[in-house]
This record gives structure tokens, C-alpha cells and sequence, in this order.
């Protein structure tokens, strides 16, 4: 047996083992490196197998994770994330057809600038599940239209699932085009959204009902009135023909809450009216929350602009320009960003360090040391000459487009993208190759679209954040959107994007 064969095993054994026992699949490439270098190819105090374990570490992707997952949990921290969101609401002109498009827009704008997929799925989740379940939106819609945000923003060039694939592009020599990568992630993830919205229960929100969000600090609830028919009524009328709807945030229940002005506030406890829950109202409606919106409690309320977010939105902006206008590096362009609002603004950058997505920093640069071990025993090579021998790329290139969408159903898409697109190298050269930006694309829609499965971080956090009402339905009607995903994305971006050649 080959050494190219036993490797292509050994990383097949790491996907395995990842999906079905709780062993971090990053942590699993170093040893597979280690083992690799040092007992099946032998050591014998030779340095040239410590390069091959080391020399591989890949340096610049861990500075771009470390940094832009630093300056987001600031960005966290002082309440710029919480303005962001209460701003797309707000643009949305409180309609609650748009609610769902605007936390589209806000996943997708946080992804863009560089905050990891599954880091802002965990953040914006619980908030859009929040409205779902105060205005009577199918929870499912509302969670497809999160996930398909931040899928949709992760192809930019400062996103980590852009840095990833065109990092992998560049040091192979291949034809890229970052932004055909990108708009082709939205345009997918937009059409997506709108059979979404009409599969699930979006046509009942196109009445024209509103929603008026009130300013609010972190420990208050926002005071909402809906008309129309799209929210659950609570039973007390109000003047003008409105109805008051649930607070949202906070109990989703109003109780004894006191209806004044078209809005619902909640009795203090001890006060009359004040309402407590019985235990199967609270069993309805708790949910299981992944992640906390922001550290500490903010003294200014978080629906405005004070001179830290003014500031984090300031340097936001120039991680964008510094890296595109001026090709600077995105990883250490904010990691000074970071640097820059910790002396101005200490406050918020308390913890940070602490909330680096650390497991993905892990992740990345365990599977691309090995992948790079493998570049080093010529793998893609030695798979270039087995498929040129069977004489059908563009069967092998649907073949890969299917392996990366099974594998990220259960797994990392993070991972699978630095491990498959390195592989797809040998379909993309010689006499008979297949474009390279239409299989690039194609490998990485159908490896990062199916995160909508229960069993892929994104949709698990989806789920936990249901109630527990609301729970197993969820998880059944994302299992089967997700693997229908499985099943035709592959084939489709296939047939648009490789088959005609045209890329």
C-alpha cells in the first residue's frame, strides 16, 4: 500500500472519529501529523520530518482567527453587535415580514467583516429566535434565515471560509477570483431565503403587520405592539385597534403583565399583577441559551451610539479598508484594530482574549498541518494520475462536491474546506482539467450550505435555542431540509458551475 493511500486514509479515519466520538477533530490532525512523520515515515533524528510536522503550521491563518475573533468579542462585549442588530431591525421599518431579512443582513455583515460562522450563529440565535417566538414566526424560517446570513457573508475576502479558500488557491497556483467566490455565497443563500420564506410560513407575514421596538438598556425588556394577525394575542384590546404583543425579551408569556399604551410591562415582583409561571408554562418556554449577548451590562442603552461602539464601528471600518484598498493583513490589521480599543476603551475589551474561538483556531490549524504533510508526500499528485488514468474529472469533481457536503452535515466546514480543496488540485490541472473558480465555488457552496443540519454546529445552535415546545419539530424539519441540501446543492452548483466550463 502506498504512503499516498495510507495518508488519504488517515484523514478519512479523522473525519470518522471526529463525527461520531467527541474527540476535536483539530486535535486529531496534529496527532495524525505526528504519528505520520515520526513512525510511518521514521524519524531517525532526521529534521526534515520535524518540518514536516512543523513547518506546515500555518502561521498567517492563525493570526487572521486570533485576530478578527479578538476585535469581534469586543465588538460583543461593548454592545456594537447588540446596535447592529437593533439597527437592521429598525431599517426594516418594524414590518414583520422583514424582521427575518434583517437578521439575514446582520449575520451576513457580521460573517463579512470577519467574525467566524458558528461564533455568530451562537450570538444573533438566540436574539431571532427571541422575535420567532414573540411574533408567531415559524422558528425554522427564522433559523434558516440566520444560518443562510452568516453562510452568506463567510465567503468574503476577510471571512474566515474566504481566507481559507483563497489562502489555499494562491499557494497552489490556481485561477481565483475572491468576489465571484462571495457573490456567488450570496446569491445561492438569497435564493435559498426566499423558498425558505415561502415554504415555512412566510406568506402570513406579508400583511402588512408591524412592530415598534423601543429603545432598551441590557436588563430591560423591549416594549413591542404588533397589529395584523401574524403575533399571538394576549387578549386585551388597545385603543387604536392593536393588540399587545410579547415582550421581547424576556418571558414570552405576558401573565399579569399591565397593558398601557399600546405596550406590555411587566409587574415587579411583589407588586399586584405580577405573574409567576407554573412549571409547565416554564418547561414550554425556556430555551437553551449557547451564548450571552455581552459580558457585562452596559450603562448606555444599547439601541444607540455611544463613543465605544462609535470607535469599534470606526475600526471596523478600517479593518475593511486597510485590508482591501491597501492589501494589508487581514489577521494582523485587527488584531491592531484590537490592540488600538483596548488602550482607548478598556472596558470593553475585558475578557476578550478569553472568548478567541479558540476550538477553531485548534480546528484549522491541526487539519491544514497535515494536509500540508500530505502536499509534502505529493497526495494530490499521486490523486491526479488515478483520475487522469480513469480519464472522467468531471465526475470526480461532482464525486469531492458531495464527499465535502456529507462530511461538513456532521462536521466542520472550516475543516473540511482546508482538507478537500488542497485535494481537488489534481482536477484542476493538465489537458483535461475542470475550471478552478467553478469547482473552488462549487466545493465550497456544497460544503458550507449544509450547516443548516442539526447534526452541523450552525443547526444545533438553531435547535438549542428553541423551547423545548418547539424543540423536536425543529430538529426533524432542519434534518430534512438539511440533507436535502446534501443531496441537491452538490448536483447543482455541479452542473451551473463545472459542467458547462465556463469558469
Amino acid at each position: 500500500m502506498s504512503v499516498q493511500l495510507v495518508l488519504i486514509l488517515i484523514l478519512l479515519a479523522i473525519f470518522l472519529i471526529a463525527t461520531v466520538l467527541p474527540v476535536h477533530m483539530g486535535a486529531l490532525g496534529f496527532v495524525a501529523a505526528f504519528i505520520a512523520a515520526y513512525f510511518i515515515f521514521g524519524t531517525d533524528g532526521d529534521p526534515t520530518y520535524d518540518d514536516a510536522v512543523f513547518g506546515f503550521f500555518p502561521g498567517s491563518l492563525f493570526v487572521v482567527l486570533v485576530g478578527v475573533t479578538y476585535l469581534f468579542a469586543i465588538a460583543k462585549n461593548n454592545g456594537t453587535v447588540d446596535w447592529l442588530v437593533h439597527a437592521a431591525v429598525k431599517a426594516s421599518g418594524g414590518r414583520l415580514s422583514a424582521i427575518p431579512w434583517a437578521m439575514f443582513a446582520v449575520t451576513g455583515a457580521l460573517t463579512a467583516i470577519g467574525g467566524v460562522v458558528p461564533a455568530v450563529v451562537a450570538i444573533i440565535a438566540p436574539v431571532g429566535m427571541s422575535f420567532a417566538r414573540r411574533y408567531s414566526i415559524n422558528p425554522v424560517l427564522m433559523g434558516l434565515f440566520i444560518i443562510n446570513g452568516a453562510t452568506a457573508g463567510g465567503f468574503s475576502p476577510l471571512s474566515i471560509f474566504g481566507v481559507i479558500t483563497n489562502t489555499v488557491v494562491e499557494e497552489n497556483d490556481l485561477e481565483g477570483s475572491p468576489l465571484f467566490l462571495w457573490g456567488a455565497s450570496i446569491v445561492i443563500n438569497v435564493l435559498l431565503s426566499i423558498a425558505v420564506f415561502f415554504l415555512f410560513g412566510g406568506r402570513k407575514l406579508l400583511g402588512g403587520s408591524r412592530v415598534d421596538v423601543s429603545d432598551h438598556r441590557d436588563d430591560d425588556f423591549v416594549a413591542a405592539t404588533v397589529s395584523g394577525d401574524a403575533t399571538e394575542d394576549t387578549g386585551e384590546d388597545i385603543p387604536g385597534g392593536s393588540t399587545a404583543a410579547r415582550t421581547a425579551v424576556g418571558s414570552t408569556s405576558t401573565g399579569g403583565a399591565a397593558i398601557s399604551g399600546g405596550r406590555v410591562t411587566e409587574a415587579a415582583h411583589g407588586q399586584p399583577g405580577h405573574h409567576h409561571p407554573t412549571a409547565g408554562e416554564r418547561a414550554d418556554q425556556r430555551s437553551l441559551q449557547t451564548t450571552a449577548l455581552a459580558e457585562e451590562r452596559h450603562d448606555a442603552p444599547v439601541t444607540t451610539i455611544d463613543r465605544d461602539r462609535a470607535l469599534t464601528l470606526g475600526g471596523l471600518v478600517l479593518l475593511v479598508v486597510g485590508a482591501l484598498a491597501f492589501d494589508l493583513d487581514i489577521g494582523l490589521m485587527a488584531i491592531t484594530v484590537g490592540v488600538l480599543l483596548s488602550i482607548v476603551a478598556p472596558r470593553g475589551a475585558k475578557g476578550a482574549v478569553g472568548q478567541i474561538a479558540w476550538p477553531t483556531v485548534l480546528l484549522i490549524c491541526g487539519i491544514v498541518t497535515f494536509v500540508g504533510l500530505m502536499q509534502d508526500q505529493d497526495v494530490p499528485g499521486w490523486l491526479g494520475d488515478n483520475v487522469a488514468s480513469l480519464g472522467v474529472p468531471l465526475i470526480a469533481a461532482l464525486l469531492i462536491c458531495y464527499i465535502g457536503g456529507v462530511v461538513s452535515a456532521f462536521a466542520s466546514t472550516t475543516g473540511i474546506l482546508g482538507a478537500l480543496i488542497p485535494l481537488a488540485v489534481p482536477f484542476l490541472q493538465g489537458e483535461e482539467a475542470v475550471g478552478a473558480i467553478g469547482l473552488i465555488t462549487a466545493l465550497a457552496l456544497s460544503s458550507s450550505i449544509v450547516d443548516s443540519s442539526p447534526f452541523s454546529t450552525s443547526g444545533a445552535l438553531i435547535v438549542a435555542n428553541a423551547t423545548e415546545a418547539e424543540r423536536d419539530r425543529t430538529f426533524r424539519t432542519l434534518m430534512i431540509w438539511g440533507f436535502s441540501m446534501v443531496a441537491i446543492i452538490p448536483l447543482v452548483t455541479w452542473l451551473v458551475l463545472v459542467v458547462p466550463g465556463w469558469l
